[in-house]
């Protein structure tokens, strides 16, 4: 069961933008008392897990947040035996939670897909909770049909509290290999039952850092434990062609499909992405893990006829159409959230999304990507691990991909202070539909309220229109635009200094502050590459002068390529900046953080500086 490391997990994101005093992670609202884990398994992959888990509230903003207890498991494959709980008060009175406390309800990811509802929550809500008390749960859940026949994986780390006592037992028989990567975890003796064998590990307590904005997942460089029998990937990947055997055969309407599809194309890549665009447009996604979710899609046939399934429904009935259609093509397991490693021994832990890869086109497709064209990934994708199902090899997706944004600007300044403006915004290559999506899918009232928005975001009132562009298909290029006059621009006579620098919807200035929030960084960061033009001009009347400007400036650097120049031609301003960020890799080192550092501080300096005019 993974409960623990879905709340965990909750906990590393909650505490992403809150910095605790030291700079640490460590939130001092709760003390884990005592967290055991102990997996007793089988020889064909079953198990029945007991935990025990004491918390006390220490502060008072806890108890909202920490008085509900959530235990996460599959109705198909699993049995909760039992589930005892109890809210101990300071004086060592108990306060039992009832039955009729313990609510079981539906995962709300699987709401609305029948195939789904087997994912279900047991929720302990703790009665009279208060600060000062502590909250004591121990429950036993039986899984009987293991997720991988004759085997056995698990991944764990603590959450960011004081943790007095956080131990994880796992009972196995003396048959089954184990193989384990540890890394903050330190490995305790243990007595091994008759014909069977005992691991023990204990968490290293201690201050845990602050995880910074952009930062790796925390399993890529914190305390976690990986155990699993699986020898290596390779095994692990044969595990799932087993199980997924036979459910990505085509039958007459994926045939069918396929050539109506397809027809007309002769190039086996526009295929391949007609077809995934096919499954991007006309299935829904519906979320689903794959650890908790199961890892057996469901046939390609039942996924076509319903319409809708999770990443690895979406990953059969696309190899099943590319089959069809003459391409060969295996599901790849990836990490859809930041983990950039993998541990030495294979976990569902770290794999929790399925794709598609076309090796004779060395192309990568996740038709679950709802605004993302087919050929491109999206930026959750890219420079990550993958392990090839069908081949049983570990391969890395693209870390780059070709994407630009240039946003263009002008102010007409009128002699009353007013202004007209128009502003307009081209994307292009990957991020082109992303864009085209949001705006296509936003209501007409609320595109109508667009232009009212961005001039309240500058503390300004007007009135304008907003042009969506072509708002049809998925070409590689997309551009929309404002224009309308705002009331009070500038306060005249002046001396008024006006911003240099105006970033809209992920512009220039958005990307460079985004990459120089952190002060400084102790851990890796995703860095993406990053193409940008910004242009904004001022035409001032004759009833104003232009007083002063900011120097040029060009930075080159093995990184960056940054360039700002301000052309100034009698009442007119022009300031014309381009960025280009590009790394080997998509992650940087922290150390790499303190070299850019500088640059970046030159560079928002210079987004910082203004335009100065007075009147004559």
């Amino acid at each position: 069961m993974r409960a623990h490391l879905a709340a965990m997990l909750f906990v590393l994101l909650a505490l992403c933008g809150r910095a605790l005093a030291h700079d640490t992670g460590t939130d001092p609202a709760v003390v884990v008392n005592q967290y055991i884990q102990h997996f007793v398994v089988e020889p064909d992959g079953s198990y029945t897990l007991t935990v025990d888990n004491a918390r006390t509230i220490a502060q008072q903003r806890a108890v909202q947040s920490h008085s509900q207890y959530y235990i996460t498991y599959n109705k198909t494959l699993d049995e909760v035996l039992s589930v005892q709980a109890y809210t101990q008060k300071p004086d060592g009175s108990r306060i039992a939670v009832e039955p009729s406390q313990v609510r079981d309800q539906q995962e709300s990811a699987s709401a609305d897909a029948p195939m789904f509802q087997d994912t279900r929550v047991k929720v302990v809500v703790f009665p009279q909770v208060a600060q000062g008390d502590q909250l004591v749960v121990r429950y036993v859940v039986h899984r009987h049909t293991p997720l991988f026949p004759g085997q056995f994986e698990d991944l764990s780390a603590a959450e960011f509290y004081l943790n007095e006592q956080f131990e994880l037992i796992y009972d196995m028989p003396a048959s089954m290999p184990v193989y384990a990567d540890a890394v903050g975890f330190v490995p305790l003796p243990a007595e091994d039952p008759p014909g069977r064998k005992r691991y023990r590990w204990r968490y290293v307590p201690g201050e845990n850092a602050r995880i910074e904005t952009s930062s790796v997942s925390y399993f890529d460089y914190g305390k976690r434990l990986s155990v699993s029998t699986f020898r290596d990937y390779a095994a692990f990947a044969q595990a799932f062609r087993e199980l997924a055997a036979g459910t990505a055969d085509a039958d007459d309407s994926i045939t069918t499909l396929a050539h109506q599809l397809t027809a007309g194309l002769a190039d086996p890549r526009a295929k391949a992405l007609a077809l995934s665009e096919w499954v991007r447009h006309n299935i829904r996604y519906v979320g689903v893990y794959v650890g908790p979710g199961g890892v057996v899609p469901h046939p390609a046939s039942t996924v076509l006829r319903n319409r809708y399934g999770d990443c690895k429904d979406h990953a059969v009935l696309l190899q099943a159409l590319l089959a069809a259609a003459g391409i060969d093509s295996t599901p790849a397991l990836i990490n859809s959230a930041n983990a950039y490693r993998l541990p030495r021994t294979p976990t569902l832990g770290i794999f929790n999304h399925m794709i598609n890869y076309v090796p004779g086109l060395d192309l990568y497709l996740d038709s679950t990507a709802e605004s993302v064209s087919a050929g491109y990934l999206p930026a959750s994708d890219l420079g990550k691990p993958v392990l090839l199902v069908h081949s049983g090899m570990l391969a890395s997706t693209p870390s780059r991909q070709p994407q630009s944004n240039r946003t263009a600007t002008w102010f007409d300044v009128l002699a009353d202070g007013g202004s007209r403006f128009k502003i307009s915004k081209t994307t292009s290559g990957a991020i082109a539909e992303p864009y085209r999506q949001a705006v296509r899918d936003t209501r007409q009232a609320d595109r109508d309220q667009f232009v009212q928005r961005m001039l309240q975001g500058l503390g300004q009132k007007g009135s304008g229109v907003f042009d969506p562009g072509i708002t049809d298909g998925n070409a590689d290029e997309y551009s929309m635009s404002f224009s309308g006059k705002s009331d009070s621009f500038i306060n005249l006579p002046g001396p008024v200094g006006l911003s240099t620098s105006f970033s809209f919807w992920g512009g220039l200035g958005e990307k460079l502050f985004e990459m120089a929030q952190e002060k400084e960084r102790r851990q890796d960061f995703v860095c993406p590459p990053v193409q940008a033009e910004d242009e904004l001009g001022y035409s001032f009347p004759k009833s104003l002068r232009v007083v002063a400007v900011p120097k040029d400036l060009t930075i080159n650097d093995r990184n960056f390529t940054y360039r700002a120049a301000y052309i100034r031609k009698g009442n007119t301003v022009l300031i014309k900046r381009s960025l280009r960020f590009a790394h080997e890799g998509l992650v940087c080192a922290a150390a790499e953080y303190k070299r850019m550092q500088p640059l970046l501080d030159r560079m928002m300096r210079d987004l910082r500086s203004q335009v100065v005019v007075a009147g004559t």
